[in-house]
């Protein structure tokens, strides 16, 4: 029996990440290829334009760049203007190591027993967000942009924006006025500022 249980929960283990793949990459079918498979080049040029007017993302993940796939890793380079902010969001397929290479930033997350942890980044500081765990970054200078590259360990670690996913995906006014104690106008209102602009 303990064996059983042994094997089972370390099959589960097992699908929790990234699988491992049985050869050194994987290759696009039915094409040949070179270096340039390898190479990614969707971040030139993003910091010769003026800096963004809201909170910018920039990915390097398996759907941008495909030589990812089966590699475990992905990348992002985070702009934040002034004041800007990166809403409470999880990434439930991996962990993410975030580098401060322009400004500061305030970042936190929460754990599972409710607990905030929160720092104050300077250029060059690195911090770690736990897998699946809600968590943010915020730009407190009220003058100057900053700008963070993120590392992921998954070549697809997902988003789920906590203010998108629990305010625009239809559930009920209702619903998220009890369980945010508060009113249905209020709920409302919310919803309106989330809403895309036409």
């Amino acid at each position: 029996m303990f064996f059983l249980l042994a094997a089972f929960a370390t099959s589960w283990l097992v699908q929790a990440s990234d699988p491992d793949i049985l050869s050194d990459f994987i290759a696009p079918q039915n094409q040949t290829f070179d270096g340039t498979f390898f190479t990614f080049t969707g971040f030139r040029g993003i910091f010769n334009v003026p800096d963004p007017a809201t909170f910018k993302v920039t990915k390097a993940s398996m759907a941008e760049f495909p030589a990812l796939n089966g590699q475990s890793v992905s990348y992002a380079v985070l702009q934040y203007p002034a004041g800007g902010v990166n809403p409470p969001h999880t990434h439930p397929r991996a962990a993410e190591l975030l580098f401060v290479v322009l400004g500061s930033l305030e970042v936190g997350f929460i754990d599972t027993t409710n607990k905030l942890y929160t720092q104050t980044l300077q250029l060059g500081d690195i911090f770690v967000f736990p897998k699946g765990l809600v968590h943010y970054q915020y730009n407190a200078d009220p003058k100057n942009p900053a700008i963070a590259f993120s590392a992921f360990g998954s070549a697809n670690a997902g988003t789920v924006s906590v203010p998108t996913t629990v305010f625009t995906t239809g559930i009920d006014d209702q619903t998220l006025a009890q369980s945010f104690k508060t009113d249905v106008p209020t709920i409302q209102k919310i919803k309106a500022g989330l809403a895309p602009k036409a």
